[in-house]
């Protein structure tokens, strides 16, 4: 694993050892990681590219909460199957500007880049995406390996929680109540004082919580 390339994950995987929590990994595809530059007609994020060069499939933190990566090697693209579902489903207005990566097992919660948002490097901002009866969109990190350095810190967060050993992962639930750890990331905090992610919130209850992220940022960084 390059960590100069991919610090955020070789941290998530640092944790995870630390913690004892499960790391599922399967190996890459042999076919070249330039074949999957683009998804259902989007542009795949490079951060992206680079993970699947390295890795067919994850799941970190099985055993506490769970952060998977859909699988792509060279009998499966997960990638282009979920993003064909969810884009011609019946929430394809919520998944339009959205490209489906992993999510949460057995749970109708996953985590998207936005191509439109990228920037001068092609990084793509990461949403985690709440599927259920209408939908919303909550903006999680700048970019796929910031996700997974603040997903990291959220784990040793959870573990630490003092009701943890009885509620799991419900004792601190992610994004939802971790804006103080969103906030470390700067450029994210901008990206949401600009009104980039205004039109996925979920109403008030998502813009007060778009304004914790802020707070927490001035306050604390």
């Amino acid at each position: 694993m390059d960590n100069e390339v991919l610090p955020g994950l070789a941290r998530l995987l640092a944790v995870c050892t630390k913690l004892g929590a499960r790391i599922v990994t399967t190996p890459p595809g042999k076919q070249s990681s330039l074949s999957f530059t683009r998804v259902d007609g989007m542009p795949l994020d490079p951060l992206l590219v680079a993970i699947y060069a390295r890795l067919g499939s994850a799941m970190f933190a099985a055993d506490i909460d769970g952060l998977g990566l859909f699988q792509v090697d060279d009998d499966v693209n997960e990638l282009q199957t979920r993003n064909a579902a969810v884009h011609e489903g019946w929430q394809e207005n919520l998944f339009s500007s959205f490209l489906v990566f992993g999510g949460a097992p057995g749970l109708a919660h996953f985590y998207a880049t936005v191509p439109a948002l990228a920037d001068e490097q092609g990084h793509q901002p990461v949403v985690w995406v709440n599927a259920y009866e209408q939908g919303y969109a909550l903006p999680v990190a700048s970019t796929v390996d910031r996700l997974f350095d603040t997903y990291s810190r959220y784990l040793e967060e959870l573990v630490a929680h003092e009701d943890f050993k009885e509620e799991g992962a419900a004792a601190l639930t992610f994004p939802w109540r971790t804006p103080h750890l969103l906030a470390r990331d700067e450029h994210l905090v901008r990206l949401i004082k600009e009104g980039h992610f205004d039109r996925w919130l979920p109403g008030q209850e998502g813009r007060d919580w778009a304004g914790r992220v802020i707070k927490a940022h001035h306050d604390h960084f």
